[in-house]
């Protein structure tokens, strides 16, 4: 267990913050309490509350967790949940996460504690999956219920949870069924008791069809009584499945109230890599990609797919209707390259410069080479080069530097808006690529020093962490499996089911011992297979990753935008889905990479402070006071008729507070 502590004055900075309305109900000022902005979450090891824990994680919001099999866990008690403060009283958690309604069991001393506590300051609970019952509000899953898979359902929001915690979705809430022959989700359908008792109300926010009737059973709902209000829960879930996503949000706005720390948004940017150059294509017949690496020297003949003029045309119309701005990661001597082999002329980037202003653009180096060790392609893989004593040879200083000043003065000319500080180097060379390469190019940093980056594309599929390169910080990137090397589906298909087929059935093999790829059960039809399983497939995981609050970018090529365009129709169903989510007023956050790079700078500072007990946070009626280390950004959510900070999103207002620019200024007032 993890408590809050209060640093000396030296080395911390006090911000208050003022919203429009009390929490909890109307209180004299001197006998309001004090109720600290941490969540209480009692853990039975079940996946339903790890997910409510992972949410509060992503978010930033601070928790305590005790763990019910630790035998030398706290026993829940009122010195445990609540004391006095400066002669005020003091509730040491703002909402409590029960695994059920009840874990300790009839007649629990614990249980009574928790009641008492909730009914005292107005704390609510929720219950992360419990079934229907009585003692919750319900019928029995019963005449008329429902209790099994709900695997391919739709539930639907309430009218009371669009006007309440769930205001952010459209309405349509589906079930994953990813796999026909898996359950994958389970619950209870159930109406509330028709008879409630006394004073007690039982409130639907979410409710799906009970098979066989025309009535719909709830699966979150309301439930108030006794002076406490439980929020029950009647589906287990896990944290990476969309009905959670989807509803992890409302979740904790219900328990908090609407105030909290941590914040909440849905991201999703686009990087396209190679702009101006062209990629090499995959070869069906070889089953490697000609003028690459994969490939032994002089096997096989180049052919490299590259945008046109009408590609770049229709990449700004596409961008402008979908309004999604895609990042362009762009190589000069891509264009200089094709104007010597072609007259002197290159109608791609006379378009794409006249259309500058529809992208964001961003320095991928020069010419693209790999700039981490001196590769040796002669063998495949390849190796590092070495000298005669063994020692690695690496790209020198000046080579990277070149490559970096010479991409920038090329956008010059062109008048292309750049951002200094931000670059991707091609294949994300220069950092550590396992097993060849261990470890960074030792001249990478005092290049990105020397050159003012302090924004580093990696590839999160192999350094997942934002980390330190010299005085830059990585921007990890997903790549989006779709290849650099096809253009058409057919080749997409073609490589994919190289990658991911056993050998037995004409693959590569890879997978037949890989702990971390599956075998395809058969491999795609190349005529169908893009449209049925991979367009599904890519957009599905994309989807995923925009709605776990994780700002990282993902990564296409510029081959992807040329021939068949294979990338839009990932990148629609990703769109259309999300639209189909989600109220206007939680649109998809599309930023830029220093944006982002900032955004998990500002995350690992605030988690490393929290996770020290540097930082202490309360509500006293309306009104937040957050003690932090000086320079250390606090996320913050507020309502949404708070004024004067952050920004509106999903139905609230929320953002990054430099407390220690603040210091007791109330930066947000009742208007």
């Amino acid at each position: 267990m993890q408590g809050l502590s209060r640093r000396a004055a030296v080395c911390a900075a006090s911000l208050l913050l003022t919203f429009l309305a009390p929490v909890a109900g109307a209180r004299a000022a001197d006998t309001e309490p004090r109720i600290d902005l941490r969540v209480l979450v009692v853990d039975d090891g079940g996946e339903a509350t790890a997910a409510v824990a992972a949410e509060l994680d992503g978010a930033g919001t601070p928790y305590t967790e005790v763990d019910l099999s630790d035998a030398g866990r706290p026993q829940i008690d009122a010195a445990f949940l609540s004391d006095t403060v400066d002669g005020r009283p003091r509730a040491k958690y703002q909402a409590v996460v029960l695994p059920n309604d009840n874990p300790f069991g009839a007649g629990s001393a614990e249980m009574a504690a928790l009641t008492s506590y909730e009914q005292t300051y107005g704390i609510r609970q929720v219950d992360a999956y419990t079934y229907a019952q009585p003692a919750v509000g319900l019928n029995w899953a019963e005449n008329p219920g429902y209790m099994g898979s709900l695997d391919g359902v739709t539930a639907q929001v309430t009218a009371a949870g669009l006007a309440g915690p769930f205001g952010y979705l459209d309405g349509p809430v589906p079930f994953e069924d990813n796999a026909a022959d898996v359950s994958e989700s389970y619950g209870y359908l159930a109406v509330p008791l028709a008879q409630q008792a006394e004073g007690a109300t039982f409130t639907s926010y979410v409710e799906a069809p009970i098979p066989g009737t025309a009535v719909n059973g709830s699966l979150i709902g309301e439930y108030a009584h006794d002076g406490r209000r439980e929020l029950v829960v009647t589906f287990v879930y896990n944290q990476a499945q969309q009905q959670y996503r989807l509803l992890a949000r409302g979740i904790v706005e219900w328990m908090t109230q609407g105030v909290h720390l941590g914040a909440d948004r849905n991201y999703f940017a686009v990087h396209v890599d190679d702009v101006f150059g062209a990629d090499d294509r995959w070869d069906t017949v070889l089953n490697c990609t000609p003028g690459d690496v994969d490939c032994p020297e002089g096997q096989g003949t180049a052919d490299p797919i590259r945008m046109t003029v009408a590609d770049a045309q229709y990449a700004k119309q596409w961008s402008q209707e979908h309004g999604l701005t895609l990042d362009f990661m762009f190589n000069g001597a891509g264009s200089e390259t094709y104007k010597e082999e072609n007259g002197g002329a290159d109608a791609l980037t006379d378009q794409l410069v006249a259309d500058k202003g529809a992208f964001r653009w961003v320095n991928h180096t020069y010419d693209h080479p790999f700039l981490g060790c001196v590769q040796n392609v002669t063998v495949v893989p390849w190796v590092c080069s070495t000298d005669a004593a063994g020692n690695v040879q690496w790209v020198s200083q000046a080579d990277i530097t070149a490559q970096i000043v010479d991409n920038r003065n090329w956008a010059t000319a062109k008048g292309l808006a750049l951002d200094n500080t931000e670059l991707v180097t091609g294949e994300h060379s220069g950092m550590k690529v396992l097993p060849q390469q261990p470890d960074d190019n030792p001249n990478l940093a005092p290049a990105l020093a020397a050159t003012g980056v302090t924004a580093l594309g990696s590839d999160n599929s192999r350094d997942p962490q934002q980390r330190q390169v010299g005085a830059a910080l990585t921007v990890p990137r997903f790549p989006v499996n779709i290849f650099y090397n096809a253009g058409k589906q057919a080749e997409q298909v073609d490589e994919y089911n190289w990658i991911y087929t056993s050998a037995a059935d004409g693959g590569s093999g890879i997978c037949d011992n890989s702990t971390t790829t599956t075998c395809l059960a058969a491999p795609l039809d190349t005529a169908t297979g893009y449209t049925s399983y991979l367009v599904p497939t890519e957009s599905r995981i994309a989807l995923g990753h925009a709605l776990s609050n994780n700002p990282r970018p993902h990564y296409i090529h510029q081959s992807n935008l040329a021939e068949e365009r294979i990338a839009y129709p990932v990148l629609e169903k990703v769109l259309s889905d999300y639209a189909g989510l989600f109220a206007d007023n939680t649109p998809l956050v599309n930023q830029g990479m220093s944006e982002t790079g900032a955004e998990l700078a500002h995350r690992a500072a605030w988690d490393a402070a929290v996770d020290g007990g540097q930082v202490t946070a309360y509500r006293i009626g309306n009104t937040v006071t957050i003690d932090a280390p000086s320079g250390v950004q606090a996320p913050v959510t507020l309502p949404a008729a708070t004024n004067g900070f952050g920004s509106p999103y999903a139905g609230a207002r929320s953002g990054w507070t430099a407390a220690g620019s603040l210091e007791a200024a109330a930066v947000a007032t009742a208007g």
